[in-house]
């Protein structure tokens, strides 16, 4: 497993690195390799608020679909349109293919750093 140490970890499983008030939020290598081969994923619109520990969107895999919670409130600038073609990328490059970017963030929900977040992940196996 990765856990990129700059970046930061919500207990659901998403990544967040937050750069000049733009957060690019993604699924951790955790999470891919628990949905095996990600289907489909369900995007917001950019201009859609997100709320911290609250769904905007789910990924489907051939095991289950999962919904994706956001580490941040604030309000979605990009969406990453790439997925809607290739949901694989998740699986392939889960720290490149980031899902959305959120900007004019309100607060930051509960992230963990990436040793406590391998901890977490831990516990999980």
């Amino acid at each position: 497993m990765n856990f990129p140490k700059d970046l930061k970890y919500a207990a659901s499983h998403e990544w967040v690195k937050i750069e000049n008030g733009i957060a690019t939020v993604g699924i951790s290598d955790f999470a891919q390799d628990a949905l095996g081969d990600v289907v489909y994923v369900s995007l917001p619109n950019v201009g859609d608020k997100v709320k911290a520990g609250i769904s905007f969107g789910d990924v489907e895999s051939v095991k289950a679909v999962s919904d994706l919670l956001a580490p941040v409130s604030g309000v979605v600038l990009e969406v990453n349109e790439e997925l809607t073609d290739a949901p694989e990328n998740l699986n392939s490059d889960p720290y490149g293919a980031w899902i959305i970017k959120v900007e004019a963030i309100e607060e930051e929900g509960d992230l963990m750093d990436a040793e406590a977040y391998e901890a977490h992940c831990a516990e999980e196996e």
